[in-house]
């Protein structure tokens, strides 16, 4: 009698644990999907049209900012560390991610393009 009770509770244990448990994403792009602030922010192109590294910003025109769903513009990012905007000059061409950081259009990436 205390044999089958075992496995009964066993049974049910098996079966609490098959319902809680998850599958694994079939690929990491499906994961990403799931945490799209994860997910790393496209490179765009663009040229520096102003600095002002003392506020730590940068104005740019650049092309359509996909993960930002933004279109062809110019306008001024925020840094996400003044020491990115050191060695760019006005009329540079770049290289550069921006991202939605804490509510602001910020580059958080960026390099003179070759």
């Amino acid at each position: 009698m205390k044999f089958t009770h075992i496995i009964t509770l066993a049974t049910i244990a098996s079966a609490a644990f098959v319902v809680n448990a998850q599958t694994a994403p079939a690929s990491a792009a499906e994961h990403s999907a799931h945490h799209p602030a994860t997910a790393a922010a496209p490179q765009s192109d663009g040229e520096v049209r102003k600095l002002d590294k003392d506020q730590g910003k940068v104005t740019l025109r650049h092309g359509p900012l996909v993960n930002l769903e933004m279109p062809a513009m110019t306008m001024v990012f925020k840094a996400a560390d003044p020491k990115l905007l050191d060695g760019l000059k006005e009329g540079d061409k770049v290289k550069f991610t921006a991202e939605k950081v804490n509510g602001a259009f910020t580059v958080t990436a960026i390099q003179p393009a070759k």
